[in-house]
């Protein structure tokens, strides 16, 4: 039996508790930790636990008998609470973003491999099925390589969405959409494609005056061979998300669509998709294995296995590091105004969380404070496939 100490219990750890009660055979929650007085407690009664609660991470780190910290609170403590909690004989799995730097992954590298344990970061869109099949399709090499990826990350978010108290500045949120809605398909791009050579980017506020991040942006990101397109965005009514992934031989997209160009002897295309290609790609996937389980739930599933069996985590903390580094990459071009090359190095003054807030624009002043919002949270697209009307 696995037990686990949740750190953070605002909307996001609902659902880390939801797969560990789905897992419950395997784990059980023995601690929860929120700054908030009274907040850990009042989650542990939604849930009807048992277990201890606290105001500090530093008390459960002395305890011997945790063997999981999950960490779901806001983005700016992430590396501090993770390093603590290896340090002090735990395994851990972090939400998204991994952390506010490259300097604070690398740290959090660094305290994995002294201490022996794992770390894990949330990206749980990889366990949903339609974005596995995707990875598949690519990797099974039968559309030809990548000509242009377009990822479309688009959300919604009200006007007093940045009125939460972590949220809307450079020093607790450490970033606006790109980092903290955007980092999902990133993570997905890196899974993807790996990290381009050189990123150019545009950031805007265009619509939260409350908020000194930015709530848009579009990047241009060069591979060898290939270009990228990501506009990161909470102002995009109807969250219409979607990659879209052009190969040389047909395009592949989440939400699930093939498109296979047929050529006329002038070079232009007929308008009708070669079904062929189509059957073949559908067959291909129907031959892959069921995930087990899909989300969060997924994920967690595979760090419970990891911890098992001693094996290795699905997602580790170099896959972290990858998206924050493509993502420093879109801040550096947007508030340089010049395209950033990557791999960036730790002379850089965007490697730092310093350098960073030294550089980035302040589009506004946070303008209010409050410490929770009612309501519940949306996780983006299922990228089911659409219906036909």
């Amino acid at each position: 039996m696995i037990r686990v100490a949740i750190v953070g219990t605002g909307n996001i750890a609902h659902a880390h508790m939801e797969a560990y009660l789905t897992l419950k055979d395997r784990c059980r929650v023995v601690a929860l930790v929120d700054i908030i007085p009274g907040k850990a407690k009042r989650f542990m009664e939604e849930f009807g636990l048992s277990c201890d609660t606290y105001e500090d991470h530093a008390e459960i780190l002395p305890r011997q008998d945790i063997d999981l910290v999950d960490v779901c609170t806001p983005p700016y403590v992430h590396a501090q609470i993770s390093i603590n909690a290896m340090r002090s004989g735990k395994n851990v799995v972090c939400e998204k973003p991994m952390a506010a730097s490259l300097e604070e992954c690398d740290a959090m590298l660094k305290a994995r491999d002294e201490s022996g344990k794992k770390l894990s970061i949330i990206a749980q869109n990889r366990f949903r099925k339609p974005i596995r099949d995707l990875k598949a399709l690519l990797e099974s090499g039968i559309g030809g390589p990548v000509r242009h990826a377009q990822i479309d990350s688009y959300w919604w978010r009200a006007h007093n969405y940045y009125d939460l108290w972590w949220r809307g500045t450079w020093e607790k949120e450490g970033g606006g959409c790109t980092l903290n809605h955007a980092v999902h398909h990133i993570d997905m791009l890196g899974w993807m494609m790996g990290l381009p050579q050189r990123v150019t980017s545009v950031l805007a506020n265009t619509a939260h005056d409350n908020a000194e991040v930015e709530d848009l942006s579009v990047s241009v990101m060069e591979y060898p061979g290939a270009l990228a397109t990501v506009t990161a965005s909470v102002v995009h009514h109807g969250e219409d998300q979607k990659l879209v992934f052009q190969c040389e031989k047909a395009s592949f997209s989440a939400p699930y669509e093939v498109f296979a160009s047929i050529p006329q002897p002038n070079g232009f295309p007929l308008k009708t998709s070669d079904k062929e290609f189509e059957k073949r790609a559908e067959a291909f996937l129907a031959s892959l294995p069921p995930l087990p389980y899909e989300l969060h739930t997924g994920q967690l599933d595979n760090v419970l296995t990891a911890l098992e069996t001693g094996g290795e985590v699905a997602i580790t903390g170099e896959d972290g590091r990858r998206t924050i580094e493509i993502i420093t990459a879109i801040y550096k071009a947007g508030a340089e105004h010049c395209p950033a090359q990557l791999p960036l190095n730790a002379d850089d003054p965007f490697y730092t969380v310093e350098g960073i807030r030294a550089h980035v624009p302040h589009f506004y002043e946070k303008t209010a404070s409050v410490m929770e919002l009612a309501g519940t949270i949306t996780f983006g697209s299922d990228f089911a496939k659409k219906e036909s009307k």
